[in-house]
């Protein structure tokens, strides 16, 4: 269905990237990666890509925060596919404080990354999916892009915007058989919140399960985690033709948590 077509996901070199990108690789999407890491196992990472998957793979260690750089970003893949068909803009950054005492630095950071480097992506990406007259753009929001938490400040209002931004891309486009979706996770388990898990197993001396379940019940009434490879399924549904007249929705993929 989708075999043939070239993505980009940012921040792809572990975590939620990382499972997207996979996920679209068995279905035969060239995929560019981009993100930090040791040079070497990302080249790792491209070549086994290549391999298992039988696509092309590419690399970009583009910085989110320059807007330059995003932009050479979407060319490169532009030149080494032929042409971009699917971005993902799943980059992300977070820090938690109250707002009285939230630094000044970290907020512009995270809005920088969390929400303008969607917007230049967006921006580098349009014209070629508009000639083409085809593309799919998904924003990894968060259960934050719909209720909010305390101490995410920076987090929450990125998220919330992406949420908009994603809304006003898809009425722009609505004609062009181009869409723009946000998925809208709760909890994923990835190697960072697994770190959470076990940090706080270790503070509170409980077990790992138990402080599982703490976690989970504090938002998420399934009390179960998402995982990368679900929000990569969605991602592939929403590429595909059957999903032509879904565009400018948040999708949440919480377990309840803002069904609540």
């Amino acid at each position: 269905m989708l075999k043939g077509k070239s993505a980009i996901v940012t921040g792809s070199t572990s975590g939620i990237g990382l499972g997207v990108a996979h996920t679209l690789a068995a279905q035969g999407v060239n995929i560019l990666f981009n993100g930090f890491g040791d040079a070497n196992e990302i080249e790792t990472l491209r070549k086994e890509t290549e391999t298992k998957f039988k696509v092309k793979a590419a690399y970009s260690n583009a910085d989110m925060s320059k807007p330059d750089q995003i932009r050479a970003m979407i060319k490169q893949a532009e030149d080494t596919f032929g042409q971009l068909d699917i971005l993902v803009n799943n980059a992300g950054i977070q820090f938690t404080a109250r707002t009285e005492a939230f630094p000044e630095d970290k907020w512009d950071s995270i809005i920088a990354i969390n929400l303008s480097s969607a917007f230049h992506a967006i921006k580098a990406a349009l014209p070629g999916m508009q000639k083409r007259n085809w593309g799919r753009i998904i924003n990894i929001a968060s259960a934050h892009g719909l209720v909010a938490s305390a101490q995410k400040i920076a987090y929450v209002s990125a998220k919330h915007g992406i949420v908009g931004m994603t809304k006003v891309v898809a009425l722009e486009n609505a004609q062009q058989n181009i869409t723009c979706n946000a998925i809208c996770p709760g909890w994923v388990l990835t190697p960072l919140v697994q770190k959470q898990i076990d940090d706080r197993a270790k503070k509170e001396g409980i077990t790992v399960e138990q402080a599982n379940k703490e976690l989970l019940s504090e938002k998420e009434p399934s009390q179960r985690f998402t995982t990368p490879e679900d929000i990569g399924a969605a991602i592939v549904f929403l590429c595909s033709e059957a999903a032509i007249n879904i565009t400018g929705i948040p999708f949440p993929m919480d377990g309840g948590w803002t069904a609540q």
